[in-house]
């Protein structure tokens, strides 16, 4: 690795981004994956994919073996100043009223309790008319 290691911006590492130049940054470090591209056993389309960005978590979704993780020493080219990579902002779902499936059913018996009443009534009506003009 040397004595000191080069230190790299987000900006110069994505610059690196196509199948003939390409790096990625995983955990502070940046690599030249160029090499690898054709050997990447999930397909070169996910180290193309993963430039320009902090591929940390990516990388570590996959769960690559230990093998895996002592081969990137070969492609090692510098780190990354973390200054550059933006900070990761938590998600916050968009604030919506909170849907009540026991609501939904009340809405449904209130509904029911005076219809039913109202199809008896119609019925009857209806029996009573029939019945009295036969």
């Amino acid at each position: 690795m040397g004595d000191e290691a080069k230190i790299f911006t987000l900006s110069e590492v994505s610059e690196h981004n196509h199948a003939h130049d390409c790096w990625i940054v995983i955990n502070g470090k940046v690599y030249n994956v160029t090499k690898f591209l054709e050997d990447h056993p999930g397909g070169d389309e996910v180290l193309l994919s993963s430039t320009g960005k902090d591929a940390t978590d990516d990388f570590e979704d996959v769960g690559h073996s230990e093998s895996a993780r002592e081969m990137m020493e070969q492609y090692y080219v510098g780190e990354i100043d973390p200054t550059t990579i933006p900070k990761k902002t938590k998600y916050t779902p968009p604030k919506q009223p909170h849907y009540n499936q026991d609501k939904t059913s009340e809405f449904i018996i209130k509904i029911l309790q005076f219809l039913v009443p109202l199809a008896i009534l119609g019925l009857a009506v209806g029996i009573r008319i029939y019945t009295k003009s036969g």
